[in-house]
């Protein structure tokens, strides 16, 4: 199979060999693709090596069939996204999100395009923590298992914004009792991030602790390199 002028970013790159790199790609139409980049790190590379690194739109080209197929064009597609601080750390997270949680070869053309709103957005905030969270709730239902978020799982009576409720894994909000499986959050809460309206702050604490909870049901007791790595600068995010 060959590809052309595939729109795609680099999430993850590593050395391979003596003058190649191993590249993870989240692409539009092909979803997570595993790309071996040949000849970049030499002093005569034909592409690159900073054209290479996560954070950049990029058209792509490859080749081959299997796991790991052979890159054969790279072009920029407008500047890489200026990210610094939390902006940068919430990028390189969400980045492994994306290769932890989405299977190669399953496309996803509309989280990939939320993917690059999202960058664009870490670009102009101070304050990521929503816009993760709500990146998060769409990769869940991007990989099916959208977040039940209107509706109760024991009573399907609709959620009640002033009462508290136990968020469990396999089930959904149920009504606050004797659950240790769960995560405490308000109604309010649920409801925010059903509508994609920013929440207060206690609120917004409790969707991350939900999301951190959901997400490592998906990762495995492994859990995530980002939430050791930079458990300090994204405490609040």
């Amino acid at each position: 199979m060959r590809v052309e002028a595939q729109p795609a970013f680099i999430l993850h790159a590593r050395a391979w060999r003596e003058t190649s790199l191993l590249l993870e790609a989240f692409t539009r139409d092909f979803g997570r693709v595993g790309l071996v980049a040949r000849g970049v790190r030499g002093a005569r590379a034909r592409l690159p090596r900073s054209l290479l690194e996560p954070l950049q739109a990029l058209s792509l080209g490859w080749s081959g069939r299997g796991e790991l197929q052979t890159l054969t064009a790279a072009e920029p597609e407008g500047p890489a996204f200026a990210l610094r601080g939390d902006a940068l750390m919430s990028a390189l997270y969400v980045n492994e999100l994306l290769v932890r949680l989405i299977a190669r070869g399953d496309p996803h053309p509309r989280l990939f395009g939320r993917y690059a709103d999202l960058l664009d957005g870490l670009v102009r905030t101070s304050a990521p923590a929503w816009s993760l969270r709500c990146f998060e709730r769409d990769l869940l239902a991007a990989i099916g298992y959208a977040l039940q978020l209107e509706t109760a799982a024991d009573s399907g009576a609709i959620i009640d914004p002033e009462q508290a409720y136990d968020y469990l894994p396999e089930q959904g909000a149920v009504a606050a009792g004797d659950h240790p499986d769960g995560v405490r959050v308000r109604g309010s809460a649920l409801l925010a991030l059903a509508a994609g309206r920013e929440p207060d702050g206690q609120d917004l604490s409790a969707l991350r602790r939900l999301m951190r909870r959901l997400i490592g049901a998906h990762v495995g007791e492994r859990g995530l390199q980002s939430w050791r790595v930079l458990a300090g600068p994204l405490r609040g995010n």
